[in-house]
């Protein structure tokens, strides 16, 4: 393993550069929420306004406790989020989910310019060529439409590509030498695997790379070889704990869905899981994915996902996805000659920039996860924002071939200045197509415009509701007419009111007993169309004060109960 010579510095991890790119990212993310929330765009996804009323549900509940995190979505987002949904006026408006994806972004951003300086560079101390790249890799990533909007949002792409980066960082350091660098890899893939289960396969890759370090570290036979034992072991030492590190997160899962929910997979294979929405589609004569059980056609969904939240134009779609072949080759061509020279290669930590590829392809082919762009059948837009995923490794693939133009002695100047002008004129006009309506935007518009309307309505009539009244909903896909209406959970009985581990039914749960018994437990009824609560009511003959339809949404009906 290559070590730094004594007399030759240690670069710090917080220096001037990565104190500019914080304030700038930072600025970027602070207006960008601003332009988003004048234009009321922060709430328009479905599940950024369940994962903040999850948070909320925590604490604001008629039976506030941990378990009201559910299953399927991991729990950490919403975790971060509780501190900050606290404020009636920040959960109501949304901005309080939206505070960790803000800090994720600028994190993520320093966590690019990190990886992609620190992997480039010759020397300890980084050279002009790598600074360089870092910015323009940092530079890609953090002005990228899409990801400006997400992280402006309670969804979790922004704080997941956070802790993805800042794992690969940590690792990549690792092969260079630091053995500190891989217990702070495996918290922040513990965090990464308590965010998506993207992270559990990162990890599981990550697991299997640095076992077979440790399996296959070399011992010198020299004068030295006690020295070199020591190391060896100290490798081996350090894997052994990032493994255990790294599996405490999908354990305490499993154990938290087996034991609450009697079911390990509940979150897989649960009522609620992708796989299940899937079978509902299906029944319901929605055709299924043209990927399933092809997990080829299935990753052509994922990377044109991504090409999508990157360019409009076709050919600068495939000018992307050539840059980023090109920067893999030449990433093989160094490490081989590194190999070559006897030392140790460090730019293949980069190919896990690519673990999103195979992990969104076999969970389309195989997971029930759905991804469609509009430009291929069925022509509409669902999980596009998934695409968001590869844009690191889009953004470090542009700077592997800045830092070799810049680093070829051959060519002139002016022929440098050239292609890095070239490179900058590429990417402005890629974003530019994007810029008037990124098509993250774009998706949430088109899915959630008729749920939003029927929502702002619902939560006029809330709004109006006595401020000591109950109401009894089914707050699955229209909790947001409460957060609209300012409506505190804690006057609603939902199902979420209710002790999961009973199975198959909790009779003495409340849910349970206010749908037996709607008028015994609740002031006023709101029951959407086939909904629980809609079947609970029928033949009651409850006194009916609002009957709202909206095109393409259930009807639904507001009651007064008692």
């Amino acid at each position: 393993m290559p070590r730094r010579p004594k007399n030759e510095p240690v670069p710090p991890d917080w220096d001037s550069e990565v104190n500019l790119l914080a304030w700038l990212a930072t600025c970027v993310s602070v207006i960008s929420l601003l332009f988003y929330f004048r234009h009321a765009e922060i709430l328009l996804y479905g599940d950024a306004i369940a994962h903040i009323n999850i948070a909320r549900r925590v604490f604001d509940s008629k039976t506030p406790g941990l378990l009201q995190l559910g299953t399927v979505w991991l729990p950490l987002p919403h975790l971060l989020m509780i501190p900050f949904l606290i404020s009636n006026r920040m959960w109501q408006q949304g901005i309080g989910g939206s505070v960790p994806s803000m800090v994720a972004y600028v994190f993520a951003t320093i966590g690019i310019f990190r990886l992609t300086r620190g992997t480039l560079s010759r020397t300890a101390v980084p050279d002009g060529p790598s600074r360089t790249a870092a910015w323009i890799a940092a530079a890609i990533f953090a002005a990228n439409p899409n990801l400006i909007y997400m992280q402006t949002t309670a969804m979790g792409e922004s704080l997941y590509l956070a802790f993805f980066i800042w794992s690969i960082v940590y690792f990549s350091e690792w092969m260079r030498g630091d053995q500190k660098a891989l217990i702070k890899c495996g918290l922040c893939l513990t965090a990464a695997c308590l965010t998506r289960y993207d992270g559990w396969f990162l990890a599981v890759a990550m697991a299997g790379v640095a076992c077979l370090r440790a399996l296959f570290a070399s011992v010198p036979v020299n004068k030295h070889e006690r020295e070199g034992t020591r190391a060896r072991n100290k490798i081996r030492s350090s894997a052994v704990k990032f493994v255990f590190l790294v599996a405490v997160a999908p354990t305490l899962w499993l154990s938290y869905n087996g034991i609450i929910y009697r079911n390990p997979l509940e979150f897989e294979n649960g009522p609620y899981s992708a796989k299940a929405i899937e079978r509902r589609s299906q029944t319901s004569g929605t055709p299924g994915h043209p990927g399933s059980g092809n997990p080829v056609l299935a990753g052509m969904y994922f990377v044109k996902s991504a090409e999508a939240n990157i360019a409009r134009n076709e050919w600068l779609q495939r000018a992307w996805i050539l840059v980023c072949v090109a920067a893999i080759g030449i990433a093989v061509y160094y490490a081989r000659l590194r190999r070559a020279a006897n030392a140790e290669p460090v730019w293949w930590p980069l190919v896990f920039l690519l673990i999103p590829l195979p992990f969104y392809a076999l969970s389309i082919a195989y997971g029930g996860v759905p991804i469609f762009v509009p430009c291929w059948w069925p022509f509409t837009h669902y999980n596009v924002r998934y695409g968001l995923q590869l844009l690191p490794a889009f953004a470090v693939g542009f700077a592997i071939l800045a830092n070799l133009v810049l680093r070829t002695e051959d060519l002139p100047v002016r022929a440098r200045v050239a292609l890095a002008f070239g490179v900058v004129v590429f990417v402005a006009a890629s974003y530019i197509s994007i810029w008037q309506t990124p098509i993250c935007l774009a998706e949430a518009q088109i899915n959630m415009r008729t749920r939003n309307q029927l929502q702002v309505q619902l939560s006029a009539w809330l709004s109006k509701l006595p401020p000591d009244s109950t109401l009894l909903m089914y707050v699955g896909d229209h909790v947001g007419a409460a957060e609209r209406a300012g409506l505190p959970l804690k006057r609603t009985i939902n199902e979420g009111n209710h002790r999961v581990w009973m199975q198959p039914t909790d009779s003495e749960g409340l849910w349970e007993r206010a749908l037996a018994n709607p008028s015994q437990y609740a002031d006023y009824v709101l029951a959407f169309e086939g909904d629980p609560v809609w079947q609970a009511i029928q033949d009651r003959h409850l006194r009916e004060l609002v009957d709202i339809h909206v095109t393409g949404q259930p009807r639904a009906i507001l009651y007064r109960a008692r």
